[in-house]
């Protein structure tokens, strides 16, 4: 695994720790100045880290006293010395106070990386979900691999 790659993975667990404690700061230092966020939710793209920020503020904020626990599957990464992509399957599963699981939602996520400083920063995401054909509505849970 070269280091890029590890970048990635670093920046997949990084995530998943910000979005547990609901820390925006540590969340938002993923993300380049100029990051494009095409999200699953809301509006088309969000043009920028302040713009994105806004919509994470709201987000953990809205969470009240509940925690999400992300969890990646079938990550694939590719990188080279001065760039990075990876997608994933990603589960967002909502906890109560108590620990006990309220709700959870799948949705597919993809990151293009570029150096910035010494680290690799998201300079796009794109999270989606598939829609049913029958009913436009979105898919928001996988169905598992035969």
């Amino acid at each position: 695994m070269n280091d890029p790659e590890k970048q990635v993975l670093r920046a997949l667990d990084t995530y998943k720790a910000a979005v547990l404690a609901k820390n925006a700061e540590t969340f938002m230092h993923l993300y380049d100045p100029k990051v494009r966020v095409f999200d699953t939710w809301g509006i088309w793209s969000y043009e920028g880290a302040l713009a994105w920020r806004i919509a994470v503020e709201g987000w953990f904020t809205s969470l009240r006293d509940e925690s999400v626990r992300v969890t990646f599957e079938d990550v694939k990464i590719i990188s080279e010395p001065s760039f990075a992509s990876m997608s994933a399957f990603a589960t967002y599963a909502a906890f109560s106070a108590q620990g006990q699981e309220l709700r959870a939602m799948q949705n597919r996520i993809s990151w293009v990386l570029r150096p910035s400083g010494h680290v690799l920063r998201i300079v796009h995401e794109h999270t989606s979900a598939p829609i049913g054909f029958e009913d436009a509505k979105a898919i928001l849970k996988r169905e598992a691999k035969p």
